[in-house]
């Protein structure tokens, strides 16, 4: 492994976010400035030189890299890969593969960012589908995972076999953990819960040399039970996309009440204390994006809505996951293993 001293370098495709490129470049900017990562924004250089120019970046590690046009949220992702060839998310994932870049993040089209990635870099050996990791808070502090969110409505057995390894390494070497606890996403912890593919994954993920709990519940996921919860891409993004949900309204709902109901000066301002934190530990941006697991090549998914603050913690990701060789890590335990082979 490198030492995790060395900066790494990582392209952002500046023209996928709903604001772009604003978010992308300030996000750019604060990376930067934490040392987080070497810089490569992606997109029409004219542009990105005024945004810059606006910021106050000069002096700042970021390079501007051309590319004269950008995926819609609209398009087909494989019309968009055919058709753009020199897209922002193209070109961008083009450097990784090029080796002049550790990694690339993209907030744009979630279809075309995961097929230009699945063509431009490939999928690791012996990998069959890669997936979409989401990282949630839990109520001990802790950090829970999530996988597929998105990446692949229908699976197999072996499918989500291969999740379970995967999950599980990157759990490992991003977060610490020498053992994470691996769960099946069902209906009930009992081993018979589910439908057909849950009680067939169930079988395989007991055979696996896995810390494996069992089939846990959707509150699993927010109360530190388990560390690494395996799903299809269908189930997986329902639920993240109704927790965003429900991490919003309860952020309104407690700014609401609180405003209303606190007039003291010094309750207010604690409360106030007490809603950011509560914010900071619920809001999206603070865990950046979803890796995609299983290509040759660094690769992070954020949400259109992305705000500077989720760039630059995505950017911090991608720069994770490349000085912790995840990917050198799959590569090598999936070797000649059965895991995932139907």
């Amino acid at each position: 492994m490198e030492p995790a001293s060395i900066m790494r370098r990582i392209a952002v495709d500046a023209m996928g976010t709903d604001a772009a490129p604003g978010p992308e470049v300030e996000g750019a900017i604060l990376a930067v400035r934490e040392r987080l990562a070497e810089v490569v924004l992606v997109g029409p250089q004219d542009v990105l030189g005024r945004e810059l120019g606006r910021r106050e970046a000069r002096g700042l590690d970021i390079e501007v890299v051309h590319a004269s046009e950008a995926v819609t949220m609209s398009e087909a992702a494989a019309k968009a890969f055919r058709r753009k060839r020199d897209s922002s998310l193209r070109v961008a994932a083009r450097l990784v593969r090029e080796g002049k870049a550790d990694g690339f993040i993209s907030a744009g089209n979630t279809g075309a960012v995961m097929a230009t990635a699945k063509i431009t870099l490939g999928a690791l050996e012996g990998v069959e589908r890669p997936a979409l990791a989401a990282v949630f808070p839990t109520s001990k502090g802790t950090a829970s995972v999530l996988l597929d969110v998105g990446a692949n409505a229908d699976c197999s057995p072996a499918n989500l076999e291969q999740f379970a390894v995967m999950g599980e390494i990157y759990y490992r070497a991003i977060f610490g953990v020498k053992r994470p606890r691996v769960g099946l996403l069902s209906i009930g912890q009992e081993a018979h819960k589910g439908n057909d593919l849950a009680r067939q994954t169930h079988l395989r993920l007991k055979k696996l040399p896995l810390n494996f709990i069992g089939n846990v519940e959707g509150r699993d996921l927010y109360n530190g039970r388990v560390d690494v919860t395996v799903a299809d891409g269908f189930t997986g993004n329902v639920v993240l996309k109704a927790s965003e949900g429900v991490a919003e309204v309860l952020s309104g709902i407690l700014r609401d009440a609180l405003s209303s109901t606190l007039s003291a000066k010094v309750g207010y301002v604690l409360a106030r204390k007490a809603l950011r934190d509560f914010k900071k530990r619920a809001d999206y941006s603070e865990y950046g994006g979803a890796p995609l697991l299983g290509v040759r090549g660094v690769c992070i998914i954020c949400h259109g809505r992305s705000n500077a603050n989720a760039i630059k913690n995505a950017i911090r990701v991608a720069a994770e996951f490349a000085a912790g060789c995840v990917n050198e890590k799959i590569q090598r335990e999936l070797a000649g293993a059965s895991w995932g082979r139907t």
